[in-house]
């Protein structure tokens, strides 16, 4: 296994040791991992097993990075400014054009 080390300054470190239960190198190579999946899910837009496995047990997806839709944001203003009402599964599904 190869070994990196990243140079914090004074500022950094005097902030992280607050946190001494946290293990710094998980989380760094969790978050690498995220940008290399997410890389790869940009160009192909597909998840391999391997990476699928790594996702649902950070519950996190590539999609999830992806800036919402103009047509999504205009619609989800338009509920916002209208009226309120309780919607039902069947409404929500429409509402999210997945119906």
């Amino acid at each position: 296994m190869v070994s990196m080390i990243a140079p914090v300054d004074e500022h950094f470190k005097e902030r992280i040791e607050i946190f001494p239960w946290i293990n710094w190198s998980e989380l760094a190579r969790e978050e690498m991992n995220k940008r290399r999946i997410f890389e790869e899910y940009r160009k192909t837009r597909k998840v391999s097993k391997e990476d699928e496995f790594f996702c649902e047990k950070i519950d996190w997806h590539p999609v999830d990075e992806l800036p919402l839709k103009q047509e999504f944001i205009k619609k989800l203003n338009e509920a916002k400014s209208g009226p309120h009402k309780k919607m039902t599964v069947d409404d929500l599904k429409e509402f999210m054009g997945l119906k």
